[in-house]
């Protein structure tokens, strides 16, 4: 059984290890899967799997697995059971498959007896993640996870992504994240002022630094706990197992040999593994150890950030720790103008 998995990783001592599930995941079984063979009680719903309903999911080399997906029900195109295409793949004229999955329809009925049912199956908290998609569905993501007591809702802006959807969607399609974020801080807004209960947020769509995720927090406050990063970290493990792969061959390129030849000179933060693992720091893979040190880097970055504004933890970040620098980014987001920001403060001090 296929399984999206994704990490969730708080800057904090503990972590939490998530199982996504999407449309042809739940006619699958996953949920129960998972909540009988792995005592998992955390659950994350998915709104638009498959490349956020646009593109392709995987692309799959062998026509045998190709068909095999298909009698699970997935969407294979071409399909590999015409004998055409089976015919053009012994020729090699086709030489890959794509894997889509089914589209999903929401309506809020279907979606609270889904919340329900997994919670009769014993999952304790239930996420959901949705794309960068009109106000209408984000509306409908606030609203009905508002209701249905959702623990955390994340909202993926673009540019994002893992790399499984288009380029063109990942990179220029929906709702930008700066966009997609002031809009759903407008909707928490109007949802806390009519009493209504806001769930935890987290944004996501194209981070990768410390002062972007500082921003985005400050930005979201007090709704807004977390930022989700997918290629950010995804590509330090990738260099990471590449440079593992190379030691191997002996073939290291000149931009990695010029810190050194052994992983002990290439990976700043491996002498700290070493000493906190042991020998078992033997089978660590090198790419582990790169998103190790990017993460490392990322969570010191940020307190450096957060001790400049002399904010020692999270929650004490706001609004008025950034400011616009453009009057249109001002008027969408409703954070201060440059030219505006503690105006209030400056013209007391000169006024005294």
């Amino acid at each position: 059984m296929e399984l999206e998995v994704i990490i969730v990783v708080a800057i904090c001592p503990n972590g939490k290890m998530l199982v996504q599930m999407n449309v042809e995941d739940t006619k699958l079984g996953v949920a129960e899967y998972i909540s009988s063979k792995h005592n998992m009680n955390t659950i994350e719903l998915k709104w638009g799997q498959g490349a956020k309903c646009i593109g392709g999911e995987i692309k799959v080399k062998e026509i045998d697995r190709a068909i095999e997906l298909k009698k699970r029900g997935y969407i294979v195109t071409p399909d590999p059971e015409e004998h055409a295409v089976q015919e053009a793949y012994k020729l090699g004229a086709i030489r890959e498959f794509e894997r889509h999955s089914r589209l999903g329809f929401v309506t809020k009925e279907s979606f609270l007896e889904e919340v329900d049912r997994l919670r009769g199956l014993g999952f304790d908290r239930i996420t959901l993640k949705t794309g960068a998609y009109s106000m209408v569905e984000a509306a409908m993501a606030m609203k009905y996870c508002s209701e249905a007591k959702i623990d955390l809702l994340t909202f993926d802006g673009a540019p994002g992504g893992t790399g499984m959807s288009p380029w063109p969607m990942m990179e220029e399609w929906g709702i930008p994240t700066f966009y997609l974020q002031s809009l759903v801080y407008e909707f928490a807004e109007k949802l806390s002022a009519k009493g209504m209960r806001v769930p935890d947020l987290a944004m996501a769509g194209g981070f990768s630094s410390e002062d972007g995720i500082y921003k985005a927090l400050a930005m979201g406050a007090p709704y807004f706990k977390a930022v989700c990063m997918g290629r950010a970290a995804m590509i330090p493990g990738m260099v990471g197992k590449n440079i593992g792969k190379w030691l191997n061959e002996d073939n290291l390129p000149k931009t990695v040999s010029e810190f050194g030849h052994r992983p002990e000179e290439i990976f700043v933060h491996y002498e700290e593994l070493a000493e906190r693992y042991g020998a078992e720091i033997e089978k660590i893979p090198l790419g582990a150890i790169g998103i190790y040190s990017y993460v490392e880097k990322t969570r010191i970055g940020l307190q450096q950030l957060m001790a400049g504004s002399r904010k020692f933890n999270l929650s004490t970040i706001g609004r008025n720790d950034v400011m616009a620098l453009t009057e249109d980014a001002a008027k969408i987001s409703g954070i201060d103008y440059v030219m505006d920001a503690y105006r209030d403060v400056a013209e007391q001090i000169l006024d005294d």
